[in-house]
């Protein structure tokens, strides 16, 4: 990511961000875009003009009210068409900044008092996670075709997503050396760069042994290699999935490489009775909040048991 264009003050946080917190430069993306969003409107209704931004003075970002930041979001929803997702992720962009400020996190900017502390994030709809039932999930690796060239590694990858649950960033990110067979264990690089050891289960370990049996012998690390023996992209795993996915008719359904991690999720909890601390920790979330939209399954289960309840079919007489 290049800070080309940003104000000093941006560039340092961005440096904190990197150096210091480890986050990932998506992430960063992330926080950069939204900051340079705010900046522009405060440069717009404080300064005036279409100037440049690198010149909004830092005693104009240091003196921001609350209210500036309301307008902020305001201005963010009916102007620019944001949803409240979209606004909560300028909320933290927002929070992440004047927090550091205020801590002193940035060497050569500080200020006395964060003016954002406060700030509430916009309520949001909690949204069922979509994912494929066990039988489509079955059906997803048994219509890969055997003949296909690279059909023990995309077999392999739809095993580990459908198995483990494991990000789209995490499973691109593996290395040959991440894979320990003794003790049936898989390291993963998370968000922010947080290690985790995940077990590898007994369907996931012959799946990662016949690819082995089949990968390229070349100097590269990455566990999944790309027709010119690189480390595969992102977007072509994502290829793979789609491609799995229309070949048993679900197209259209919104389902990708992400919302495979969404059904591993599922599974494991509606099959394995998993508890949520457990799953989180599998999952490799921050917070168990995160993880409870998975417990959507419990009023199903609940409903299915009470439909299934011998008694259901008496009624009264009359």
């Amino acid at each position: 990511m290049s800070d080309k264009g940003f104000p000093d003050y941006l560039i340092e946080y961005v440096y904190y961000l990197r150096d210091i917190r480890g986050r990932s430069e998506h992430t960063i993306t992330g926080y950069t875009t939204d900051l340079m969003l705010f900046f522009r409107f405060l440069y717009e209704d404080k300064i005036g003009g279409d100037g440049d931004v690198r010149d909004l003075p830092f005693e104009t970002v240091a003196a921001v009210t609350l209210r500036d930041v309301y307008a902020f979001l305001s201005w963010s929803g009916t102007v620019q068409g944001n949803n409240d997702r979209t606004r909560s992720r300028k909320v933290s962009s927002l929070r992440g900044f004047y927090s550091a400020l205020a801590q002193g996190k940035i060497i050569s900017y500080s200020i006395a008092r964060d003016p954002v502390a406060n700030l509430e994030k916009p309520k949001l709809k909690k949204v069922q996670p979509k994912y494929l039932a066990l039988d489509d999930s079955k059906r997803l690796v048994g219509h890969l075709d055997p003949e296909d060239k690279f059909y023990r590694r995309d077999f392999c990858i739809l095993m580990l997503f459908l198995n483990c649950g494991m990000r789209l960033s995490e499973l691109v990110g593996m290395n040959l050396n991440d894979v320990n067979f003794e003790d049936r264990s898989i390291r993963l690089l998370g968000k922010g760069n947080k290690e985790r050891i995940i077990h590898m289960n007994e369907g996931c370990a012959e799946a990662i042994t016949d690819y082995l049996g089949v990968r390229p012998i070349c100097d590269e690390k990455a566990l999944f290699l790309s027709n010119r023996k690189t480390r595969i992209t992102g977007r072509r795993v994502e290829q793979i999935v789609t491609r799995a996915i229309q070949q048993i008719g679900l197209e259209g359904r919104g389902l990708s490489a992400h919302k495979l991690r969404h059904t591993a999720a599922t599974l494991m909890y509606q099959y394995g009775n998993v508890d949520p601390i457990v799953l989180k920790e599998i999952l490799g979330h921050q917070s168990v909040s995160t993880t409870e939209i998975y417990t959507h399954l419990t009023n199903e289960n609940v409903r299915t048991a009470l439909d299934a309840n011998p008694m259901s079919d008496v009624h009264g007489k009359g």
